[in-house]
């Protein structure tokens, strides 16, 4: 058996937060009295000097132990703060861990952050042969693959331009174009192609795919993106709170990421306490969803093809109009499916103070197969203020009709919905 490229045995990264008492505000004169005092003070009564500054130990990775084969693409996945950055830094070698050890066998490659490796003043084309170095490239490995580094990043034009004048994109651009063609044994991706457009993050995944599959290098990937995920990394690592949660198969991470503070769909899901965002002046408080067609024995199983009915309700804080109240589902890889709200019909919601409203959303034949989806609320105005966003509702599942039919296209379009909004009492 072929030993692992990338080892990683109990490590653990931790951090001193320092915690300082606050004062009220203090003119000078009184901040000159206060440092004579306690020097003078330290002086008489060195071992009884005064601390007002409190350290607490903070553990970003704890116990974290996993192998990666050369030619793996691993996914790493876990919400802010989880310790992804850490993890891939002490990978990196630019800070040492705490507890532990890391065995790497091979050339390392990282693109952490915008920027990360690049001289302002210099050019695009001397930053090329900077990066390289600091790679641990020779110049005559550069100069071979330095036209394919220019034509994948796409910045020939602004080749000879100092890089301080570059777009965030092109920054990134240029980074991985150098990181990828350089020819690492390990090459490290943060969150940093979301800088990117939409058609050079699928450029890089490509890219990505193919050195890994075809010249056998390793990847390890970092995304919020569980599409981008999905599409790259048959594995995948979840981090939450600096510790390993789940390390298998990309489908089964991804699923259980997605759904771990997302309630299933029986009847009703109260909403109260789910995770947001936005001013709060109008709040989402609960969901059901259920077919059109209840069954006379009040099923509510909902099966692929049919209608669905789904009611969302909101109570305002404030009086307010021209609200707008979007409905998105997506697939368990984070894929967004369907996307309907009022304005595509035109009109607007009004809300009064302390008043709730149900909003009625009825999906004609939605084109949603047998599996199990996510469902996000959104509420806005004017389409740039976020009033109320629940990223992840809730989930349900689609249920396989004897006779199904249903083919659902990469890009479904728009969906037919009708819309009821009702005063609550």
């Amino acid at each position: 058996m072929s030993q692992p490229i990338i080892t990683v045995e109990n490590l653990g990264k931790s951090y001193l937060i320092r915690h300082q008492q606050r004062d009220r505000y203090l003119s000078l004169r009184d901040e000159l009295v206060k440092a004579v005092r306690t020097s003078w003070y330290g002086l008489r009564y060195p071992d009884k000097r005064q601390r007002q500054t409190t350290h607490e130990e903070f553990w970003a990775l704890k116990n974290i132990s996993f192998d990666i084969k050369a030619g793996e693409r691993i996914g790493v996945v876990g919400r802010n703060g989880a310790g992804k950055s850490t993890l891939l830094k002490i990978l990196s070698r630019i800070t040492e861990p705490s507890l532990g050890r890391i065995g790497i066998r091979g050339r390392v490659a990282s693109l952490l952050e915008v920027g990360t490796g690049f001289h302002p003043e210099l050019t695009g084309r001397e930053n090329i042969f900077l990066n390289g170095a600091i790679l641990g490239m020779e110049r005559s490995e550069i100069l071979r693959k330095f036209s394919e580094i220019v034509e994948f990043s796409e910045v020939e034009k602004f080749l000879d331009t100092p890089v301080k004048h570059y777009s965030s994109g092109m920054y990134v651009r240029l980074a991985f174009a150098v990181a990828a063609h350089l020819e690492p044994e390990i090459l490290i991706v943060d969150e940093v192609l979301a800088v990117g457009d939409a058609s050079f993050q699928k450029k890089c995944i490509g890219k990505m795919r193919d050195v890994a599959s075809g010249e056998g290098r390793t990847i390890l990937f970092v995304s919020h993106n569980m599409t981008a995920i999905s599409a790259l990394c048959p594995r995948s690592i979840y981090l939450k709170n600096g510790q390993i949660l789940l390390d298998s198969r990309t489908a089964d991470v991804v699923t259980y990421y997605q759904t771990e503070n997302c309630s299933q769909i029986s009847s009703q899901v109260d909403l109260t306490n789910a995770k947001r965002t936005g001013s709060g002046k109008v709040q989402f408080t609960s969901v059901t969803i259920k077919p059109v067609d209840v069954q006379k024995d009040g099923e509510l199983t909902l099966y692929s093809g049919e209608d669905i009915e789904i009611t969302v309700s909101l109570l305002s804080k404030i009086d307010i109009a021209g609200v707008n109240i979007a409905l998105i589902i997506y697939d368990y890889s984070g894929y967004r499916l369907i996307d309907v709200n009022n304005a595509l019909k035109g009109f607007f919601i009004e809300f009064k103070e302390s008043k709730r409203k149900d909003i009625v959303f009825k999906l004609i034949s939605p084109l949603l197969k047998s599996g199990s989806y996510l469902l996000g609320l959104w509420a806005g105005k004017g389409g740039t203020e976020t009033i109320d966003q629940v990223e992840y509702a809730c989930s349900f599942t689609i249920n396989k009709r004897h006779n199904e039919t249903v083919h659902v296209e990469e890009f479904p379009g728009t969906y037919c919905c009708e819309f009821l909004v009702k005063e609550s009492s």
